[in-house]
Parts: C-alpha cells; structure tokens; sequence
C-alpha cells in the first residue's frame, strides 16, 4: 500500500477576510474592508486613534469632536444634502492594534463597528481592516438612497480606505479637482 502524496499546496486566502466571526453585526447592513499601506502599524494607529484627523480623508465627515470618556460626536454628510450626528463610545480598544465603537442613543443613526491594524506578514507594511454594521436611515429606503448617491458606507468605506492610504503613503490625497484658491479669470482672451 503506498502513502498518500503530501501536499504543498497552501490554502491562501486574504486575511482581511478570514474571520468570518467578527463580521456579523446587529444591524441591517454590514460591511468589511481592508487595504495595504506601506506604514508602520503604530503610526497607522495613532494617526486614525486621533479621531480630529479623519475628516482630512474622510469625504462625508464633516466634523468629529471629541467628548469625556472615550465617547466622540460626528457630523456626517448624508444622501440628499442631510446632516446627520453620529454619537459613538469605543468599546474596546487595544492600544497599537484595534478600536471597536457603537452608537450611543442620542445618534441619529445605530451603528457599530471596528477597526484593526495589523502588521503584514510579509514585512510590507500594515493591513487596516474596518468593519462597519449600521441601520440606514428610514430603512431599506434610505439604504437604496444611499447607494444611488454613492454614500452608502460601504462605498464610503473602500473610497476613505483608498484615501487614507494616499494620504498616510504620499502625504496628500491627489484630485482632479482646482484648488479653491486658484485665481479664475473673468474672460478668456
């Protein structure tokens, strides 16, 4: 009887998409997301741990302020010109490595979510993977508002990703667009 040939074929799989477990969230939509940045971890982190820092790359934060124990209040930009307050507390927070926050009762929108960043395994940077479970507002409707608009978070989510990797790699977020300080001439000649 001969032995069964040993494989060497791996099972690869993304990490940012192994633990199945942690991506349930309580609410009607959930979403994950991860990116590569060439950046150490603890840098990642402190960055992001700043919560003040985040509407520089994060299009639909208009403004984070900061609260007593551990809790921050948002004002984030909605689908069709609506504003609406998002008052988190972190729940669990691993110093380097890992935030996790939900909404309090005050927030227009109940939500959840975390965010982890890990060192790649093959000394290429960080991965920073974010989680986010939230009920839309005004239900399913809102959710296909959202979407048509391009301001459902998930989208949001892979966009601000993609940001704030260029922002933490190259030291700006490149646009097409004009910079508002741009003189413009009245005429052309």
């Amino acid at each position: 009887m001969t032995e069964p040939q040993m494989s060497t074929d791996a099972d690869v799989e993304s990490t940012a998409f192994t633990d199945r477990d942690r991506v349930e969230g309580e609410h009607e939509a959930s979403s994950i997301r991860a990116v590569l940045i060439n950046r150490p971890r603890r840098e990642l982190y402190d960055f992001w741990r700043d919560f003040r820092n985040l509407p520089a790359f994060m299009e639909n934060v208009k403004s984070v302020e900061i609260m007593e124990s551990g809790r921050s209040s948002w004002m984030i930009a909605g689908p069709a010109g609506a504003d609406f307050e998002l008052v988190s507390e972190i729940t669990e927070e691993r110093p380097g490595e890992y935030i996790a926050w939900r909404s309090l009762e005050e927030s227009d929108v109940d939500h959840e979510g975390w965010i982890e960043f890990r060192d790649n395994p093959f000394g290429r940077g960080t991965e920073v993977r974010v989680f986010i479970s939230y009920d839309p507002p005004v239900g399913r409707l809102g959710k296909v508002v959202a979407r048509v608009m391009q301001r459902e978070p998930r989208i949001q989510a892979r966009r601000e990703l993609r940001r704030f990797k260029q922002l933490m790699e190259t030291g700006e977020i490149p646009t097409s667009r004009a910079p508002e300080a741009a003189p413009r001439a009245d005429r052309h000649f």
